[in-house]
């Protein structure tokens, strides 16, 4: 989170309040609302792009993700 993005403490009384579950709901929400976003840009960078290569790029980039590798790596895109 950025400096001037801080939860506010009425936020922060919200998300304590979840239950685990509902933390868990929240987290799969937002993680695929942020595949869905990476999905719009891919395809708006490469509207030539199938549905099934836009799938298979979003799930590269998110499983690379954790290992420190560059979401947008552009020799990939070049070989392809």
């Amino acid at each position: 989170m950025l400096s001037d993005e801080q939860a506010t403490p009425d936020q922060l009384h919200a998300l304590r309040a979840l239950t685990p579950e509902q933390r868990w709901q929240v987290s799969q929400r937002l993680y695929w609302s942020v595949r869905r976003l990476k999905s719009a840009y891919l395809s708006s960078l490469h509207p030539e792009w199938s549905p099934e290569r836009l799938d298979t790029e979003v799930r590269r980039i998110f499983l690379c993700a954790r290992g420190g590798s560059p979401l947008f790596p552009s020799s990939r895109y070049r070989e392809l």
